[in-house]
Order: C-alpha cells, then structure tokens, then sequence
C-alpha cells in the first residue's frame, strides 16, 4: 500500500499499475492523515492505494511507485496475503505479469 497527495495522483499512480500488469486492481480511498515530518506535527489529506499483487512483484511495484511518487519519501507497505478465496487468487494470478502462484 501508498498514500498519495490527491485523488489525480492516486488514480495516475493506480491506473498506471493496473495497465502494467504490476497490480490486478488497485483501490483508493479518501483520508486524513496525521505524521511527524521533519521534526514537526503535520495534518494532510491523502489518498491510501490498496495495490493487490503477487508478491514476486513487490520490488518491481516499489520501483515503480517511487519513479511515479511526488513525495521525497513515499509510504511503500508490502502485506502479505495470508489466505484468499481460491478463485480471487487465481484471477490475482492472471491479472499480474507473474504467472505463479500469489
């Protein structure tokens, strides 16, 4: 997952995937965020990219999420999938450009 500045840059960043084959789908989703940057407390809105992949493309996807960022310093959180419905998974699989198993 990411955050992202707006909702224009989510859906760049998204459809950019998503065209590449790097993700299946990709959701994003409206939030406030509060952080420490630089020393100082700060408050924004931002966008959280929910990036759905096999995990064989996490490096590929950290790449491309930092060469696509306009943040110095992007949020780039790799979770992996624990369990799924056998279907979705496979569907993830053929979705992706790697074609084994999630």
């Amino acid at each position: 997952m990411t955050a992202c500045s707006s909702q224009e840059d989510a859906k760049n960043m998204a459809r950019h995937l998503v065209e590449e084959r790097l993700a299946a789908c990709v959701n994003y989703l409206p939030m406030h965020s509060v952080y420490r940057w630089q020393g100082k407390v700060q408050a924004e809105d931002e966008w959280l990219l929910l990036i759905k992949t096999q995990m064989q493309l996490a490096a590929k996807i950290q790449d491309r999420i930092k060469a696509l960022h306009s943040y110095d310093l992007p949020e780039i959180l790799v979770l992996p999938i624990q369990e799924g419905e056998v279907n979705y998974l496979n569907w993830l699989v053929a979705s992706t450009q790697s074609s084994s198993p999630a």
